[in-house]
C-alpha cells in the first residue's frame, strides 16, 4: 500500500496505482538549507522539542535524587546500615526502566508520541508521590519502581519525537538537548539535595519536586504537535499536513509530504513485529543500533558515574564536590556537542569521542599504578575521570540517541529504538553489577585497560559501519540506506 499525492487531499491507494507527480518529486528534492527556497525555521519546532526534553530532565533528576538523601532515607525508614536495601533503593529503577523500555515502541506506535509522553509522566508522578509519602522500605521500592517505568518509557519516545519533528538543518542540535536536559536534571537533583543533612525529612521534598516537571510535560503535550511521520503511517494524511504546518510552516508542507510518500513507496503499511528486526532488510541498521548502545555501556561510563566518588574521596575531595565536578564536565561537553553536531556531523563526533574515552581511560589505568607514580597518580586518576566524562559527553553520550532514530525507517523506528534501549539497560545492569567484583579479581589496571579497549573497538566500529546523516531529511537517509543494501 502507498500514498498518492494530490493537491490538498491524500488518499491511501495501491502503490502500483500511485505514480509520483513529477512536480511534487522535484519539489521534495529542493534542499532545505539553500537553493530555490529558504529552509524551515527552527523557531517553530523549538517549543515542541523543549517540552519533549522534560522527560530527559526527569531521567537525570531521578538518577541522582537519592545520592545525597540516601543516608537520611535509610535512617527515617528503618533500614540504616542495610547495604542491600540501600542498593535496591538506588538500582530498582533499572528494573522498572527495562520494563518500560520494552513496551515503549509498542506504546509509541499504538497511541502516538504525544500520548506516550503523557503516559510516561503518569508513573513518574505517582511514583514520586509514593516515595515522598511512604514510611516503609517497601513503599519506597514500589515508588522507585514506578518511577523507573516512566524513565524507561520516556527517553526512547523523546529520541523518536525530536528526530521526527525537527528540521534537518537543526536536528543534530535539537537531539543534543536530550543529553543537556539529562545533565541539568542530575545537577538540579544534587542542588535540591544539599540541605538534606540540615533539614529534617528534606528528602521528602526532593521527591515532591519531581512531580512538577512531570505534570508540566503531561499538560504541555496537549499543546504540542503530534509526529507527522506517525500520523502518516496510520493513514491520517490530512492531520499529518496540519502538523507539518505547525512545525515547518505552510511553505514546506507539500515538499515534506512528498518526501514521506517517496520513502514509504513499496511499504505494505502493516506494522512490523519485533521478530522481523532480526532478519531481512532491517537487520543491518538494527545491528548497528544495538551494537552502538552495547559498546557505549561496555566503555565503563556508568561505572565511572557510579563509583567515581570513591576515587575522589581517596584524595581528600568531598563526594558532593566530586559529583558537581562530574556534572559540570558532562554538561560542558554536551553544550559543545550541541554546537558542533550539525557542523562536524554525527560520525566525526562519535568516533572522536570514543577515541578520547580510550585515551582518558588509559590515563586512569596508569593512575592506578600508585606504587611507581606516587603523588602523580592522583592527577592521572582524577584528571582521567573528568576528561573521560567530558569525552563521553562530546559524542558517545548524545549521538546514539539521535543517530539511531535517523537511520531507522519510519516503519520500524519506534520498535527498533525500544529494542536498542533495552540492550542499553541490560548491558548497563550487568556492567554495574560486575564492576566491583571484577575490580577485586582483576585489579584496576586490567579492568580499565579492558574498558579502554572497548572504546577503541567502538571507534573502529563507528568508522566502518556508521553513516553520516548531517543535513539530510529522514526520508533521504532511509532511501539511501535501502539503496546500499
Amino acid at each position: 500500500m502507498r500514498w498518492k499525492l494530490n493537491t490538498s487531499a491524500y488518499k491511501r491507494v495501491s502503490s502500483r496505482d500511485a505514480p509520483m507527480d513529477p512536480d511534487v518529486e522535484t519539489q521534495a528534492k529542493i534542499p532545505s538549507d539553500g537553493g530555490g527556497a529558504a529552509g524551515p525555521s527552527w523557531r517553530m519546532s523549538l517549543p515542541h522539542v523543549c517540552v519533549a526534553t522534560l522527560t530527559s530532565f526527569l531521567f537525570g533528576y531521578h538518577s541522582g535524587v537519592v545520592n545525597e538523601p540516601l543516608e537520611s532515607i535509610s535512617a527515617d525508614l528503618g533500614f540504616a546500615g542495610n547495604t542491600l536495601a540501600e542498593g535496591l533503593v538506588v538500582s530498582i529503577c533499572l528494573g522498572g526502566a527495562f520494563l518500560g523500555c520494552l513496551f515503549s515502541g509498542s506504546v509509541a506506535d499504538g497511541i502516538g508520541r504525544r500520548r506516550a509522553f503523557q503516559l510516561s509522566a503518569l508513573p513518574m508522578i505517582i511514583g514520586a508521590a509514593v516515595s515522598a509519602l511512604t514510611y516503609s522500605l517497601e513503599g519506597m521500592l514500589f515508588g522507585r519502581f514506578l518511577v523507573g517505568i516512566g524513565m524507561g518509557l520516556g527517553p526512547p519516545v523523546a529520541s523518536l519525537y525530536i528526530t521526527e519533528v525537527s528540521p534537518p538543518s537543526v536536528r543534530g542540535t535539537y537531539g543534543s538537548f536530550v543529553q543537556i536536559a539529562t545533565c541539568l536534571g542530575i545537577l538540579f537533583s544534587l542542588l535540591i539535595g544539599t540541605p538534606v543533612k540540615d533539614i529534617d525529612r528534606w528528602w521528602r521534598v526532593c521527591f515532591w519536586v519531581a512531580v512538577v516537571p512531570a505534570a508540566l510535560q503531561a499538560i504541555g503535550m496537549e499543546f504540542c504537535a503530534e509526529s507527522p511521520q506517525w500520523l502518516y503511517k496510520c493513514g491520517r494524511t490530512n492531520e499529518a499536513e496540519i502538523q507539518f504546518e505547525k512545525l515547518l510552516g505552510p511553505l514546506h508542507v507539500k515538499s515534506a509530504m512528498a518526501e514521506l510518500s517517496r520513502s514509504e513507496r513499496g511499504d505494505d503499511g502493516e506494522s512490523v513485529k519485533y521478530s522481523e528486526l532480526f532478519y531481512g532488510r532491517h537487520f543491518n541498521v538494527v545491528f548497528i543500533g544495538t551494537t552502538l548502545f552495547a559498546l557505549q555501556q561496555l566503555s565503563g561510563i556508568n561505572s565511572v558515574f557510579y563509583f567515581s566518588s570513591t576515587v575522589f574521596r581517596s584524595v581528600g575531595v568531598p563526594s558532593s564536590l566530586a559529583n558537581i565536578c562530574m556534572g559540570i564536565a558532562n554538561l560542558s561537553g554536551s553544550v559543545v556537542a550541541m554546537l558542533l553536531m550539525d557542523r562536524l556531523g554525527r560520525k566525526v563526533l562519535l568516533a572522536g569521542s570514543f577515541f578520547g574515552m580510550a585515551f582518558t581511560m588509559g590515563l586512569q589505568a596508569i593512575g592506578a599504578n600508585r606504587h611507581h607514580l606516587g603523588a602523580a597518580s592522583v592527577y592521572f586518576s582524577v584528571g582521567g575521570i573528568l576528561l573521560f566524562v567530558l569525552s563521553f559527553s562530546l559524542g558517545a553520550g548524545p549521538v546514539p540517541g539521535l543517530l539511531l532514530p535517523e537511520i531507522f525507517p519510519n516503519k520500524i523506528r519506534a520498535k527498533a529504538m525500544a529494542l536498542c534501549m533495552s540492550v542499553h539497560w541490560v548491558v548497563n545492569f550487568f556492567v554495574s553489577l560486575l564492576f566491583l567484583r571484577l575490580l577485586e579479581k582483576l585489579g584496576p589496571q586490567v579492568l580499565y585497560t579492558m574498558f579502554s579497549s572497548a572504546c577503541v573497538v567502538a571507534a573502529i566500529f563507528v568508522r566502518r559501519h556508521v553513516v553520516e546523516t548531517k543535513g539530510k531529511t529522514l526520508q533521504e537517509i532511509e532511501v539511501s540506506l535501502l539503496q546500499t543494501q
